[in-house]
């Protein structure tokens, strides 16, 4: 099958370090190359794929501080992706609603991954596409947004394989936070946890501009190197090595995520997870077996206390299970199929047009 990926341009693929997106597509671009589709991947030039690459910028567009309106180059890389829309069976767009203009103007089926969040404008859009075919992250994404076209729920995945497991965290114990430092993230009740418990908390990930006063007034005033440790941005093997060696990953967000790839890196890693029970959490996480889902700080601190009686192998096996990158390219080689076996019955040619190469 002839098959564009097309990536947000903000980030390479795969991301050095923060990109959640963006690491995504590329696990799930160089799959589908592995199974003998034909791929071409629309992304930032700096990215590394075993598709066919077409770029509009030669590098993130977040490294180039030439640039003051992204828009614009979304704008010319969408518009490269539709003007060859026939050369592809199927585009797959993890561009949110930007795309969804676009794919309204040609025959080539569009199948959008909702990765991103929905604000109060960009819904409207939605909804006035929303006979397009949607792939939810996660079945609470997807029951939250019942009115539009939601074909399939895929889970994000992990190599697990890239991964280095931790049989026993490292002495002194410490608590682990990874991930952008904003409100939805909740940094600032894990170092509420960290604090009612006593146990060091070593935070690493990036803050970006819109939550720079946040962090400044939130965050920053808590960091003292010892019991609250701020590390910067980490990269893979950072971040493997940082939850890895710690007791457990913090999850205290505060908005239904639509998944959070932390909490399949760190039971990777064989380390649980204490999340707040909201949006995917439940799906992802086995209360008592992997982690412990809370619905306060404190049932985050008591959790904290017990979170010895959990098996670390046990928490990387549900990952292999349920999260590999095998899992999730067959959800998406089972709705590119439909999508394509719908078109081809809608031109008359119910049989034998295009076929799926597995």
């Amino acid at each position: 099958m002839r098959i564009a990926q097309v990536s947000p341009l903000w980030e390479r693929v795969p991301p050095p370090a923060y990109g959640g997106i963006e690491l995504v597509v590329g696990l799930l671009t160089d799959e589908l190359v592995r199974r003998g589709h034909d791929v071409t991947l629309f992304a930032s030039g700096d990215s590394e794929s075993l598709a066919k690459l077409e770029a509009v910028h030669p590098r993130a567009v977040r490294l180039d501080a030439k640039i003051k309106d992204y828009s614009i180059y979304e704008a010319l890389q969408l518009s490269h992706v539709y003007q060859r829309a026939g050369e592809f069976d199927l585009i797959h767009s993890h561009m949110g609603h930007p795309a969804l203009p676009y794919a309204k103007l040609v025959k080539t089926p569009t199948v959008h991954t909702l990765h991103g969040i929905f604000t109060p404008d960009n819904v409207k859009l939605y909804r006035h596409a929303k006979e397009q075919p949607y792939i939810g992250i996660s079945n609470s994404q997807v029951d939250s947004h019942a009115d539009l076209n939601c074909v399939a729920t895929v889970y994000n995945a992990i190599d697990v394989n890239r991964h280095l497991f931790f049989p026993e965290p490292d002495e002194p114990s410490y608590l682990a936070f990874l991930g952008r430092l904003s409100p939805e993230k909740g940094p600032h009740h894990a170092i509420e946890i960290a604090k009612q418990t006593g146990i060091p908390l070593k935070m690493a990930g990036k803050v970006d501009p819109v939550d720079v006063e946040y962090f400044e007034s939130e965050i920053k005033p808590h960091i003292d190197g010892e019991l609250i440790q701020y590390l910067g941005e980490a990269d893979h093997y950072q971040k493997n090595q940082l939850m890895g060696r710690a007791i457990a990953t913090l999850f205290p967000i505060t908005w239904k995520e639509p998944f959070g790839l932390v909490m399949i890196e760190s039971m990777a890693a064989g380390t649980p997870v204490v999340a707040m029970r909201m949006g995917s959490t439940p799906e992802i996480i086995s209360s008592g077996k992997t982690g412990y889902l809370c619905d306060t700080v404190d049932e985050c601190v008591e959790a904290v206390k017990s979170i010895g009686k959990i098996d670390r192998q046990t928490c990387r096996d549900r990952v292999a299970a349920h999260f590999s990158v095998a899992n999730m390219a067959d959800g998406y080689e089972n709705v590119y199929r439909k999508l394509v076996e719908q078109r081809a019955s809608k031109n008359g040619h119910s049989r034998g047009v295009l076929q799926l190469v597995s």
